[in-house]
């Protein structure tokens, strides 16, 4: 019975749950707090190290001109004018058959502008043609004249000598050779005075065509095709110029000087010129003369100033400032151009003078050449460039390669106000 009973037990279903497997909650749990610390570990260093960086105020290097550049003695205004200009106009009067120029148009010495209705001109040199070929035609027919009354004379003179004429015939064949002879010579004069009325007549012609006397720039287009032109036009409907034109590269600018200032002026002064059209560009210039007359009313001496740069922007009657300059010194083309910086971002070390420019939030160390002191600003000649931020009052300990943290405009940066 008892073994039935074990048999029957052992039959029996067993209903307990398996044994669960190894669970990984450790896992997981071990790899967050790892990443935990790690984390902290970065803010950490993000907000301790990082702020362990130095806050340094920061300036930028500007750049300036070469150094050996005179100072303004006088300034003053005037005008841009040209020393070539011409209203070109016609010889005679005439009415305009064509015109060739318009405004802004470049012309050469002798182009043509203009041309004026030639008819009466063409009429004037047909007939002195005509005149002219008359005037030789008598002199051709005296000229044969006189080779018969020549020959006349020679035929009377040998029969003369044989008392078979009488020498009243032969004086008288010598004085119609004699006065063909003067009729002869006055001819030929007649000829040449048809040859100069010819040629005054060709003049006449060519003054119906008008040229540019120089070449320059047309500024002006004063008459139109079927308008009459004089140069002795005082009014009305008669124009008394074609164009004008204006000789470009003999442009200058005048100046009026005060009496009280004209002896700070000299003769080849330097001179900056600007534009008031231009206000950014500045132009460089010489003294040509200082006119030696003065204006009583306004107590002023006109000054001619010669532009040393030819182009196209310049144009008469603009208005111009110009700054009288002191010569630059001998040595002053030797220095080369600089940057301008404050005097607090130099620093020394050792020996040397530094410069530390920041770049990345670390700094790097400069040995730099200083020159001369501007105000609160100092000049470095070498080892900075235009546009490089450098540190004001650099620490003692600041080496290079250091980190920085470059202080907000608002808690201190500056920069410099110069150029």
């Amino acid at each position: 019975m008892n073994n039935s009973a074990d048999l029957l037990k052992e039959l029996r279903i067993d209903r307990k749950a398996p044994p669960e497997p190894p669970s990984r909650r450790g896992l997981w749990i071990g790899l967050g707090v790892a990443g935990a610390v790690l984390l902290l570990g970065v803010a950490g260093w993000a907000l301790f190290g990082r702020n362990s960086a130095p806050e340094v105020r920061t300036a930028t290097a500007t750049a300036i001109g070469n150094t050996g550049s005179s100072a303004s003695v006088l300034d003053a205004t005037g005008y841009v004018v040209a020393r070539r200009m011409a209203t070109v106009s016609a010889k005679i009067t005439g009415k305009v058959r064509e015109v060739m120029i318009e405004e802004g148009q470049k012309v050469e010495a002798g182009q043509v502008m203009a041309t004026l209705d030639p008819i009466d001109a063409d009429a004037e040199r047909n007939l002195a043609t005509s005149q002219a070929g008359a005037a030789r035609s008598q002199v051709e027919s005296v000229r044969a004249q006189l080779a018969e009354a020549e020959a006349n004379t020679r035929r009377l003179s040998t029969l003369v000598n044989q008392q078979l004429v009488s020498k009243a015939q032969y004086d008288e064949a010598i004085a119609a050779r004699d006065s063909l002879r003067a009729e002869l010579i006055t001819a030929q004069r007649n000829a040449g005075v048809a040859g100069d009325r010819l040629r005054i007549a060709d003049l006449g012609v060519d003054n119906t065509i008008v040229r540019a006397p120089f070449a320059g720039v047309v500024t002006a287009k004063a008459a139109q095709p079927g308008e009459i032109v004089s140069p002795l036009a005082t009014g009305g409907f008669t124009r008394t110029g074609i164009g004008t034109i204006v000789d470009m590269d003999s442009l200058e600018i005048e100046v009026e000087v005060g009496e009280a200032f004209i002896g700070r002026v000299q003769p080849k002064m330097p001179v900056e010129a600007t534009l008031n059209a231009y206000q950014d560009w500045k132009i460089p210039a010489e003294v040509i003369a200082i006119i030696p007359a003065a204006d009583r009313g306004k107590a002023t001496v006109k000054v001619r100033i010669a532009l040393k740069v030819k182009d196209p922007r310049i144009v008469p009657d603009m208005g111009v400032r110009v700054s009288f300059l002191e010569a630059a010194r001998a040595e002053a083309p030797k220095q080369q151009p600089g940057v301008l910086v404050p005097a607090a971002a130099i620093a020394s070390r050792g020996n040397d003078q530094v410069a530390f420019v920041v770049s990345d939030e670390k700094v790097q160390q400069r040995k730099v050449s200083v020159g001369r002191s501007l105000g609160e600003d100092r000049e470095v000649t070498q080892g900075l460039s235009a546009g490089d931020t450098v540190v004001l009052d650099a620490p003692d300990k600041l080496a290079d390669g250091d980190r920085v943290r470059v202080a907000a405009e608002g808690e201190g940066a500056s920069g410099t106000d110069n150029e």
